[in-house]
């Protein structure tokens, strides 16, 4: 296949609003907006102070993360950008941007340039474009610290078409942004009352009984060690030679990293089957970070990372309390390396009602965590959109 010569390169965007037919142009940064670095705060943060400190922290999360100023050191204003320039290797910062929404409210913090477009360049267009734009990316050699320049910052070139497009795709990519935050709220709600329910029907310390409970239900509940409730089998790696990336193999699970959002992940699979976990049962991590829970939909070989736990969902959420409360962080004070071995889990002391009322708290919160899974779908689903229409709404 010929190589495509740049001179030849496409000059407009795979999916197009009707109406618009002229090719894109090319533009430097500087072309289209100018460029300012902001100033060091850290003398003048306060807890009380109005004005939000725009760091890098800021920009990350989207604005979730916040310090704040008592004077307005490099004011930001509505529509303006916030970009960031440094970022450890690999870091998830670099190049993120957040669109100011708001006059006399934010301040510019050191390390972050503020970007002003210009009246032809449609300020929702540019942030969408330059947001982790791979120009940038190109900078983290994922070895050291990355610390974009003005000048590579105002170098950058892409392709641009008329403001009145400039503004259709702005208002596109904003009204899908404000989508996903929507759908993001929505899930952190759910479980933020998650939380507050596994603190309200599980005993606190020292309790004989819950906060919130389910009618019918008066006996006191009783502190056993999970080893005399449930069996566990701890984990024992395959020989690495016989790791495969064959489905057709035995699914390896060897830590969080085959699990996700409670749930095995087939990542890596082995030909050598060492100790299993069955469809269905818990798989708890034993190794930093300890005390992750999950369940397998598969028959699956378990690494030394994890043990399979045969329990029902009511100690599926158990355990997870226990991760969310930090019970497991006692066995991690003083040591180099977070671990716990088969002793810790069988000594585990639970509070556990007896079996009809485990049914009822268990198929309560399954049903809660499946509604949790179905708004994380769809987020992640909007998402996968978003990236589909920024790959073929830009040249």
């Amino acid at each position: 296949m010929a190589k495509i010569d740049d001179s030849v390169k496409k000059k407009v965007p795979e999916l197009r609003f009707p109406g618009f037919t002229y090719d894109w142009e090319e533009r430097k940064l500087i072309e289209v907006a100018d460029y300012r670095n902001g100033k060091a705060h850290e003398k003048d943060i306060s807890e009380d102070g109005y004005y939000i400190v725009v760091n890098s922290k800021f920009v990350s999360t989207n604005g979730l993360v916040k310090k704040y100023s008592d004077e307005m050191i490099a004011p930001l204003s509505k529509n303006e950008i916030a970009f960031v320039l440094s970022d450890v290797p690999n870091g998830r910062a670099i190049a993120r941007t957040f669109l100011i929404n708001e006059d006399n409210k934010y301040s510019l913090n050191q390390r972050i340039a503020g970007i002003t477009p210009h009246a032809d360049t449609n300020s929702y267009f540019l942030h969408s474009l330059m947001n982790r734009n791979h120009y940038f990316l190109r900078f983290d050699d994922g070895v050291s610290q990355t610390n974009l320049s003005k000048r590579e910052v105002e170098k950058w070139v892409e392709f641009y078409p008329s403001y009145q497009e400039q503004q259709k795709i702005g208002s596109f990519f904003k009204q899908l942004d404000d989508t996903i935050a929507l759908h993001q709220r929505k899930l952190d709600l759910l479980k933020e009352q998650k939380k507050g329910y596994l603190q309200k029907m599980f005993p606190k310390n020292g309790a004989k009984v819950p906060e919130l409970r389910f009618a019918g239900f008066a006996d006191d509940w009783e502190e056993r060690k999970l080893g005399d409730e449930v069996r566990i089998v701890m984990g024992q790696s395959p020989n690495s030679e016989n790791y495969t990336d064959d489905p057709n193999d035995y699914i390896l699970v060897q830590g969080n990293a085959d699990m996700k959002n409670g749930r095995v992940f087939p990542r890596v699979w082995t030909t050598q089957v060492t100790k299993q976990a069955e469809k269905d049962d818990l798989i708890l991590s034993v190794r930093a970070p300890v005390g992750d829970i999950g369940k397998t939909a598969y028959d699956v070989v378990i690494g030394r990372g994890v043990a399979a736990i045969k329990g029902n969902e009511f100690i599926f959420q158990n355990l997870g309390k226990m991760k969310s409360d930090g019970y497991w962080t006692r066995y991690s004070t003083g040591s180099t390396f977070e671990s716990i071995n088969s002793t810790d889990i069988k000594e585990a002391i639970i509070s556990v009602p007896a079996i009809e009322e485990q049914r009822k708290i268990g198929s309560f919160f399954k049903q809660l965590d499946d509604t949790i899974t179905l708004h994380q779908r769809k987020l992640d689903l909007l998402k996968e959109q978003k990236k589909g229409f920024l790959q073929k709404m830009f040249v």
